[in-house]
């Protein structure tokens, strides 16, 4: 006998400005999740990929009063009829629409405890970044391969930036999809390298390289949309321009989201770009979804990952056990073969 009725799957981000719910027939389900990598996404979420799922034709987000569409902030991309939003708040990225819409599944509270909502089915678009990105980290998840979808060929908007702006070897760039924040990173120099600042917080991998690794918390995933995001940790006095204090550059907003942390993101595309706390006051996170590293999404010429663990593994599990393992494994091995550290502390 066919299942009947619906499954209704309730959203918020971080600061719960924004919440809603969608209503699934149940004989659709589940949705199809696709982690897509291509430029476009990673730069508006500042994350390695972004978790999707389309919704069928005449099922869209009801949101929960005092939350409505137009209490956040949109973001036409260019030459496509696509709209993606945010909550203009916490900076929390929900999906998009055209004619469609398309889901930020990381904000909902069903996950992979609740049986037969979601079925991650692919990485969509992994040679937009030159290494892979995730998708050279991980192949399947709970056991079932995950497709390669690269859209039939189809071009996607050209995002890459005039020359005089791109990375080099001396300067790696950062910057939104938007372009309303952009800056460059310098290498560790001779002087904090000799310094007790760069104590922790260099490997002796690499000392010309940042520290990096992933993070599945609660918080991140709730103020990016994404199940996951990457951070490299950087002495603020080697971003350019000069950061003020509340890290605020350009179109740039910020975010309070416990006591001493400060996060900032575009207010105008969404993309997260910096994590900043109290008790390290000349360390900022830079969000690694917004890097232009040539090399790829993973920055290997700037970074030496944490490659056995990401930060707060025990949030990841809880939230979706299958991709955290997938990704925690893959990591391990992927940082084996690159010859990144399986573990350090951050200070």
């Amino acid at each position: 006998m066919a299942m009947t009725g619906e499954k209704t799957l309730a959203a918020s981000c971080h600061c719960r400005n924004v919440q809603y719910t969608v209503s699934i027939p149940v004989e659709i389900l589940p949705l199809e999740v696709h982690m897509c990598h291509c430029s476009v996404c990673r730069y508006t979420y500042g994350a390695p990929c972004c978790f999707h799922a389309d919704l069928p034709p005449g099922i869209e987000p009801e949101f929960t009063a005092p939350s409505s569409l137009e209490k956040m902030t949109a973001y036409a991309l260019p030459r496509s009829k696509t709209k993606t939003y945010f909550c203009s708040t916490c900076g929390c990225c929900i999906g998009g629409c055209n004619d469609t819409w398309t889901i930020s599944t990381s904000i909902f509270d069903a996950n992979r405890d609740d049986e037969g909502i979601w079925l991650y089915n692919s990485h969509m678009l992994p040679d937009s970044a030159p290494d892979g990105g995730l998708a050279a980290v991980f192949s399947e998840i709970d056991g079932l391969p995950l497709q390669i979808d690269d859209l039939g060929g189809r071009a996607l908007p050209d995002v890459s930036l005039p020359k005089e702006l791109q990375s080099n070897q001396s300067e790696l760039r950062a910057e939104c999809h938007c372009g309303g924040v952009s800056f460059t990173i310098a290498r560790p120099s001779e002087e904090f390298i000799a310094s007790s600042e760069s104590k922790g917080w260099l490997s002796d991998v690499d000392k010309s390289k940042w520290l990096a690794c992933m993070d599945v918390c609660d918080d991140c995933r709730l103020v990016t949309g994404t199940n996951v995001i990457a951070w490299m940790f950087v002495a603020r006095d080697h971003i350019t321009p000069r950061l003020p204090k509340d890290l605020c550059i350009g179109t740039a907003k910020s975010y309070r989201s416990t006591e001493g942390v400060n996060r900032v993101f575009c207010g105008d595309c969404g993309a997260t770009v910096f994590y900043h706390c109290d008790e390290r006051p000349n360390i900022v996170d830079v969000s690694m979804g917004i890097l232009r590293a040539p090399e790829g999404a993973m920055a290997e010429n700037w970074s030496v990952w944490r490659a056995g663990r990401p930060s707060w593994p025990e949030n990841g599990l809880r939230y979706h056990a299958g991709f955290s393992h997938a990704l925690i494994e893959g990591m391990k091995r992927w940082g084996a073969e690159r010859g990144h550290p399986q573990e350090f502390q951050i200070p």
